[in-house]
């Protein structure tokens, strides 16, 4: 679970990021999620965007992201929205402490 303080320094580091996962008129798709899994253990910090012809939300969409890839939610603004999930490995972003 993120801290506020630590929410906040992933958001700084997710504003200078592009969008890097794309979810379109399908939906969240089996091929979208294995991309999501891809970029966070790559990343460890993901950018994403709700194409206008899909079905959900930005935030139902991060939701349903998090619970199939046990990762946090960092941020919803519009139709973007930040994932973030430290890699079992050792993190490559380090976090303040809580």
């Amino acid at each position: 679970m993120l801290t506020g303080k630590q929410r906040a320094w992933l958001r700084s580091l997710a504003q200078k990021e592009e969008a890097i996962l794309y979810v379109g008129k399908a939906g969240l798709t089996e091929p979208v999620i294995a991309q999501a899994r891809e970029a966070l253990a790559a990343r460890e910090l993901v950018k994403g965007r709700v194409q206008e012809n899909c079905l959900y939300t930005a935030a139902e969409v991060q939701r349903m992201l998090c619970q199939a890839l046990d990762a946090e939610g960092v941020q919803v603004i519009g139709k973007v929205f930040v994932l973030y999930k430290q890699r079992p490995d050792g993190a490559r972003i380090i976090l303040p402490k809580a």
